[in-house]
Parts: C-alpha cells; sequence; structure tokens
C-alpha cells in the first residue's frame, strides 16, 4: 500500500512515477521498497490516467431528495434507477482503481 501511496505522492507533486522516483520515496520513511511490487506498480501505472481514475473514484452518493407529499409510482421508479446508476457507477470505479494498484 505504501508503493500507491508514494506513487500518488509523485503524481500530486507532477514529477514522473519511475521506479527509482517510488524507491526513493520510499526509503526516505526508513522502509525499504520491494523492487518486484515497484516494477510491477510503475508497468501497470503506464498507460492510466491517473486524474480520470481519482475522479471516477469520487463518485459521491446522491440523497435522496424528501417528498412534500404523496409520490408518484413513476416518480419513484426514477429516483430508484437514479440510486441504482450511481451505486452502479461507484462499483466499476471502486473495481477499476482495485484493478489499477492491484
Amino acid at each position: 500500500m505504501e508503493m500507491v501511496y508514494a506513487a500518488m505522492l509523485l503524481h500530486s507533486m507532477g514529477k514522473d512515477i519511475t521506479e527509482d522516483a517510488v524507491k526513493k520515496v520510499i526509503d526516505a520513511t526508513g522502509e525499504k521498497a520491494d523492487e518486484t511490487k515497484v516494477k510491477a506498480l510503475v508497468a501497470s501505472l503506464k498507460d492510466v490516467n491517473i486524474e480520470e481514475a481519482i475522479s471516477k473514484a469520487a463518485v459521491t452518493a446522491a440523497a435522496p431528495a424528501a417528498s412534500t407529499g404523496g409520490s408518484a409510482p413513476a416518480e419513484a421508479k426514477k429516483e430508484e434507477k437514479k440510486e441504482e446508476d450511481t451505486e452502479k457507477k461507484a462499483e466499476e470505479a471502486a473495481a477499476g482503481l482495485g484493478a489499477l494498484f492491484g
């Protein structure tokens, strides 16, 4: 997990995410970086748009609006579909990040 944090730190600072850079960040904490895991992380991030992955992961669930009277069945179905779509997008984003960071 610390390697993912190192990659995120490098990204947020505008630095290239390379094996040496990730190792230096981890070494700066007093820990020793696992060469194999560092190589795998850098290789898996090679063609990934990190900004896009972060924005997809930051999906917030919309709170259902309180109704001021009886709601029609059609309105209830629309609200239910919106909630399902939001949940589905959140799950897809989480799955994408899981694949991204292993």
